[in-house]
């Protein structure tokens, strides 16, 4: 049965999974380690099974061994864009019936607005295995207890919809997901040990989290973790660490692009690079494969498919400017009003079939 509890398994323990810029790597066997512990401080600490946990922290190894922790512990992870206001926090901590926030010492926006909702909070601080400390009320956590493993079943990741369209909705996605999604990103893109996969997408978001971290460490590879975006440090940390990849959206692309000869930037750099999350011009994915002498391939995710649903192809796979490629892992197709699967050249409503498909909304499985 294999569940996020065991994404650091079977590969070397002294291989390096993280590397955050400026510190040292953290190896596989640090990382899983570090899990464990956390994942035990939580549930001698009172951590439900099945509750949901809201997650305020930025990039880098608290989230990280927080999130996996959370999910190991058998509790469901909520991550929230700690940019937040105190009532947008409300919402999204009181849609998903939150049981703690764990957030970081500065999070003063999430702390007020869980305690308007009388919800409980940790402060998760330090920046090292080993030292990571977990506290409620200004007291150290210290209780730890040995942890039974979460099933396929079990819901592991709570997010919402952005909401462009309607109000945003909650998606809960289970661990077979997760894991369903993961072997389907690795499969496309030929990840393995070797990569190293540059993080610049927030981890909140299903994109820095599922299509670029959790799907590196499946494969076995490493993932550098700035604590944010920056172009003036992108093409230093990428030569620091020899990242062979990254993912972002087009914006990123073409900040990138516009300073790439005053930033020195390489011709030829990355195995490939990604973009997802919004459409990509078929000019800026010209201009990426010139400048940085490197594939570009487009791809399309939702949040209720655990991201990643189609994707265009490695070389000498087809990678068509303007296409987000084809389905990856999931049966993908276009559907008129009636239900009926529309034929070449009508119009209608993207439908996607996998085990890597939420089995419904929160309180609106309809």
């Amino acid at each position: 049965m294999v569940t996020l509890a065991n994404l650091l398994d079977d590969h070397p323990s002294n291989k390096d999974s993280i590397i955050i810029p400026g510190a040292e790597a953290i190896t596989y066997g640090e990382f899983s380690d570090e899990v464990e512990r956390i994942a035990g401080l939580l549930a001698g600490n009172g951590l439900e099974r099945g509750k949901a946990v809201s997650i305020v922290l930025g990039n880098g190894l608290e989230f990280m061994v927080t999130f996996l922790a959370v999910a190991r512990a058998g509790a469901i992870a909520a991550p929230l864009n700690s940019a937040y206001t105190v009532d947008e926090f409300k919402f999204f901590m009181e849609d998903a019936d939150a049981q703690l926030v764990i957030v970081s010492e500065d999070s003063d926006a999430a702390i007020q607005a869980a305690a308007n909702l009388e919800i409980p909070v940790a402060t998760i601080s330090g920046n090292r295995i080993g030292q990571l400390t977990l506290s409620k009320n200004g007291t150290v956590l210290s209780q730890n207890i040995d942890v039974a493993p979460p099933t396929t079943e079990d819901i592991a990741l709570f997010l919402h919809t952005s909401g462009t369209t309607s109000r945003p909705k909650g998606v809960p996605l289970t661990h077979g997901n997760l894991m369903a999604s993961l072997s389907n990103i690795v499969g496309t893109y030929d990840l393995n040990g070797d990569d190293i996969a540059l993080v610049v997408m927030p981890l909140f978001h299903v994109h820095g989290l599922i299509g670029v971290s959790l799907s590196s460490l499946k494969s076995g590879g490493t993932i550098v973790i700035p604590p944010r975006f920056s172009a003036s440090t992108f093409w230093k940390d990428q030569r620091d660490t020899r990242s062979t990849w990254y993912s972002a959206v087009p914006t990123i692309h073409q900040i990138l692009l516009m300073r790439a000869d005053d930033d020195k930037a390489p011709d030829k750099s990355f195995r490939f690079i990604r973009s997802c999350s919004a459409a990509l011009a078929p000019t800026v994915f010209s201009d990426l494969e010139a400048r940085f002498g490197a594939p570009v391939l487009e791809a399309y995710g939702m949040t209720e498919a655990s991201h990643q649903m189609s994707s265009n192809l490695l070389p000498p796979g087809s990678r068509n400017p303007g296409t987000v490629g084809i389905g990856t892992g999931v049966e993908i197709g276009i559907m008129d009003d009636s239900g009926i699967l529309a034929t070449t050249g009508d119009r209608g409503e993207v439908v996607i079939k996998g085990p890597n498909v939420t089995h419904g909304y929160h309180n609106n499985p309809e």
